[in-house]
């Protein structure tokens, strides 16, 4: 990564920031079944360390980097995820995953 953070608080970084967005769309599925103050605030929480560990990777970082790797990092998740709670992954959604994990490898070859 073109960037003059070193690769472990970037992907630490991208690690929260999608733990972030996963946690706010937590709180919106919860919302059908919760208190709306309990939804509202685990929302909050997801998206406000997502914002401020956005920002601290868009300060050392460029933005298609940036978003490539948090889109990364949310499809490893999800897929590990998936696997923790045994929900059968389709060869079409791992195809996919491994595109995705492709095209972050041949953008961060260009830099």
């Amino acid at each position: 990564m073109n960037t003059s953070l070193a690769l472990f608080p970037a992907l630490f970084l991208m690690t929260i920031t999608a733990s972030g967005y996963a946690l706010a769309t937590i709180g919106m599925k919860l919302s059908t079944q919760s208190p709306p103050a309990l939804s509202f605030a685990i929302i909050g929480l997801g998206l406000t360390g997502a914002a401020l560990a956005e920002i601290a990777l868009l300060r050392h970082a460029s933005l298609p980097l940036v978003y490539l790797g948090i889109v990364v990092t949310e499809t490893l998740l999800v897929l590990a995820y998936a696997s923790w709670a045994h929900s059968s992954i389709s060869l079409t959604q791992m195809g996919g995953a491994v595109l995705v994990l492709a095209g972050f490898a041949l953008v961060c070859l260009e830099h």
